[in-house]
């Protein structure tokens, strides 16, 4: 695991020391590769690829970066892991090729030179994010794993390409111009975070998962190419389903899942695991202990707040599974002083509140381990979330009503403000339209309306996960692009809605949200965390699997519950999906209110020109009064507030607001 950033520009008569100015930029990254740093420079191009390396497999100087082919051809920049390097090695070695030590980065760029870059990446099961310098064809090559889990960011700033594992490192680069892209900060507000190929900033894209993309000169403008499709995968699986019994899928299952946890297990550094309690992480760490002749080290994060305390099932769990279980119990105080690290942290603006206990939970694991195996993903996989159930359920019930009649009685239901309902409902029950920690029931109806009045079923999804729901309305000069679930892209041909939502989520939620919110927090303390049920093999798989398989009866992730169910008594694992939160809406009211009336003042928003004071100053109001909880909307224009604050705070990054947009 490492962090890498480079450069390219047109070759002028004084380039400077090429090597310090990447190695510079490469420092930022520290936090993702503590262990050393490299750098290599083409002087003829006016390319520079620099390094930071957190030391996981071959610790020795034969794994150090950027790395050179055989041949000398190619020169690359990874950050990942690429776990069936032995396999491809024991295919590379019959042909010839020769190796110094045994990274998997050597691997790789055998493999290229073998096979060409699109044919090797495709044979690679991993997570990566890399830069590959062809200098025989003089030509650049970005490339990112299947499912997105490493991150990798490029753009264009004047005649400079830049690209890298953080915006951190791009930034530092003096030919960066931090201009906030309008577009994607309405995006923001709509998904809590920026989606791809979007970043916050204007000029700077992310390259999507299963992408990559090839210059042969600085001033290129490509387009990425996919050579890995989810949405292709996911129609190939439902048209080819698995043909065997339910037993037979469970037990294929348990192989396929044994053999990805044994290759994640592979590192020279120690090892350990994430561990709620979940389905998730429950049946990683069970096929890891099966599978190990110590005890596994697992990490879990309590709290005292017994509405988001999961620690008490984690510790039930290692008892029976007995794994050398670390819990750490943290006050709301320790929870809350991570907030100001946030937009360092995550670079651009992040809303996903989880992002909290996600960096404790990793803090804690690197007092330990430098790897940490991961849950991530078996919702997405498997059907776990509660809004497929929802999503389902009340399309089935609203689509026999004729389109106008639903529109039509959305429309009557939302003329009459929320408040007037919770008075007329407080009548007939005392507290019926009081906040009662989710919201008032005139809120509910709103909502209710609003999903009611949607004409498909996808419309109906994007009402129910989407936060603020006009967000040009919000942001100065906004508009909003249409791209994740906006885009048609992400919605592919399946019979069943609940796939349509769980591939969504696949191409959406899961890589700019959870993956980000992961590689973030644990990069942050320098621990690499690996998702084996994300390998794209399991996913490959999964989509062949028929939904009855995944969700039934109430049950979400019923065949991986079968699989859990192996290793660990049912009783341990049955009960209501928790998640991994933080009561931040109840904060806002107390510990944080004067830090969000801070950056919420109507002075204030007003002079930085972003958004229009009136609208989040009405949500702040309605939130403190107990009319509706809008933890959500708020903890994404605070999560904003707190990046644009963090960034006007360090005097050689100036993130200013584009002169015709000026407020």
């Amino acid at each position: 695991m490492c962090g890498w950033a480079s450069f390219w520009q047109p070759r002028q008569k004084d380039t400077g020391d090429l090597g310090q100015q990447v190695r510079c930029i490469a420092d930022t990254l520290t936090h993702r590769g503590p262990n050393d740093a490299g750098a290599w420079v083409d002087p003829e191009a006016g390319l520079a690829l620099g390094f930071r390396r957190l030391a996981i497999l071959d610790l020795t100087a034969d794994g150090r970066q950027p790395m050179h082919s055989e041949s000398g051809r190619y020169v690359i920049a990874f950050n990942g892991e690429v776990y069936n390097f032995a396999d491809l090695r024991h295919q590379l070695e019959p042909l010839g090729h020769r190796f110094r030590g045994h990274s998997d980065t050597e691997v790789m760029l055998a493999a290229i030179e073998e096979w060409g870059l699109q044919a090797a990446v495709k044979r690679f099961v991993g997570m990566f994010a890399f830069g590959l310098w062809d200098r025989q064809e003089r030509r650049l090559s970005l490339v990112r794993d299947p499912l997105g889990i490493k991150p990798l960011y490029y753009g264009w700033m004047g005649q400079t390409f830049l690209c890298g594992s953080e915006l951190k490192a791009l930034r530092t680069h003096p030919a960066f111009r931090p201009v906030v892209d309008r577009g994607a900060l309405t995006l923001y507000l709509r998904y809590g975070y920026v989606p791809a190929p979007y970043s916050i900033y204007q000029g700077v894209y992310k390259l999507p998962p299963g992408c990559m993309l090839t210059l042969c000169s600085p001033n290129d403008r490509p387009s990425p190419v996919a050579y890995w499709s989810a949405k292709e995968i996911a129609e190939r699986g439902v048209a080819q389903p698995f043909c065997g019994s339910e037993q037979e899928a469970v037990e294929q299952l348990d192989c396929l899942l044994r053999e990805e946890v044994r290759r994640h297990m592979v590192a020279d550094v120690p090892l350990g695991a994430f561990l709620s309690g979940g389905v998730d992480s429950s049946t990683v760490v069970a096929l890891m202990q099966a599978q190990s002749t110590q005890p596994i080290k697992t990490f879990t994060i309590g709290s005292h707040e017994g509405e988001y305390n999961e620690a008490v099932y984690a510790r039930a769990v290692a008892n029976h599974l007995g794994t050398d279980h670390t819990e750490l119990y943290v006050t709301p105080a320790e929870a809350q002083a991570v907030i100001p690290r946030l937009p360092e942290i995550y670079d651009e603006p992040f809303a996903d509140s989880s992002q909290i206990p996600t960096f404790l939970v990793s803090q804690l694991a690197r007092r330990q381990v430098t790897v940490s195996l991961s849950g991530d993903g078996g919702d997405e996989l498997f059907g776990g979330y509660d809004r497929y159930w929802i999503g389902r359920a009340i399309w089935q019930k609203m689509r026999w009503m004729p389109p106008g009649f639903r529109r039509s009685l959305a429309s009557r239901t939302t003329s009459v403000p929320t408040a007037v309902y919770d008075r007329w409902l407080s009548g007939l029950a005392p507290y019926a339209g009081k906040y009662n920690g989710k919201a008032s029931v005139g809120a509910k109806l709103h909502r209710l309306a609003e999903v009611l009045a949607q004409p498909t079923p996808e419309d109906l999804y994007r009402q129910l996960v989407f936060q603020w729901k006009a967000p040009a309305d919000v942001v100065v000069g906004g508009h909003t692009p249409q791209v994740g679930l906006a885009s048609p892209d992400c919605w592919a041909s399946l019979p069943d809605f609940v796939h349509r939502m769980m591939l969504a989520d696949t191409i959406t939620y899961l890589p700019d949200d959870i993956l980000v919110k992961v590689d973030r927090a644990s990069m942050a303390v320098s621990l690499e965390a690996r998702v084996p049920l994300l390998d794209h093999n399991v996913v490959e798989w999964s989509w062949s699997l028929p939904p009855s398989m995944k969700m039934r009866d109430q049950c979400s992730k019923w065949i991986l519950r079968q699989v859990l169910y192996n290793y660990v008594p049912r009783d341990l694992i049955e009960r209501p999906k928790m998640g991994f939160g933080v009561p931040i809406g109840a904060w806002l009211r107390g510990p944080l209110r004067d830090w969000a009336e801070s950056l919420l003042s109507e002075p204030r928003l007003r002079n930085e020109g972003f958004f229009h004071p009136a609208a989040i100053r009405e949500t702040w109001h309605e939130h403190l009064s107990g009319v509706r909880n809008a933890q959500y909307l708020l903890w994404d224009v605070l999560m904003f507030q707190a990046w644009l604050e963090h960034c006007n705070n360090v005097s050689s990054l100036q993130c200013r607001a584009s002169s015709s947009f000026v407020a």
